[in-house]
């Protein structure tokens, strides 16, 4: 109920409400930018690019209770219109993750950039569905919402992304 009121807020021009949401949210805005731009950098410019979006077009929003939801859907436009523009894509090459040395922490990130590796290697379309269901634990219903993309789709979308990253880890394992 605290959101709503504050997105009601926001929408009648009150920078400090749309201040309170936008601080709510910004790791995950961040992690979510991260996962597509793959630098800090890029990341940080995507958080900022979708801060102004997002405070420009508050007052559009209908639904104040999903405005999380709004949220990230600014984030997943964002960073793909700026990897367009760039021309960028990033991946980190498996040889490279052997440079790295090994403890428990530097086993979660390099985990985590192996992931980064097999995400960059579907569609925009899969990666958006993947990171909304695992990475934003979303429901296959909220993200058809966010990504205004049929139930039925979605399915099949997560089902073929998660099928071409089984093949990928397969393939790996044997390498």
């Amino acid at each position: 109920m605290k959101i709503e009121r504050l997105v009601k807020k926001a929408q009648k021009g009150d920078k400090n409400a749309f201040e309170t949401l936008f601080q709510n949210y910004k790791e995950e805005i961040y992690r979510t930018a991260f996962t597509y731009m793959g630098t800090q950098e890029d990341s940080l410019d995507v958080v900022q690019e979708v801060a102004y979006k997002a405070f420009k077009s508050i007052k559009f929003l209908k639904e104040p209770k999903y405005f999380k939801t709004w949220l990230i859907k600014i984030v997943i436009t964002c960073s793909i219109d700026m990897l367009r523009q760039h021309k960028k894509v990033f991946a980190l090459k498996p040889e490279h993750m052997e440079l790295m040395t090994i403890d428990k922490k530097e086993e979660d990130t390099a985990l985590s950039l192996y992931l980064q590796t097999l995400i960059e290697e579907i569609s925009e379309v899969e990666k958006s569905v993947v990171l909304l269901k695992y990475f934003h634990d979303y429901t296959l219903n909220e993200i058809a919402i966010t990504l205004d993309i049929p139930l039925g789709t979605i399915k099949t979308t997560l089902y073929r992304a998660l099928e071409k990253l089984r093949k990928r880890l397969n393939k790996e394992e044997i390498l």
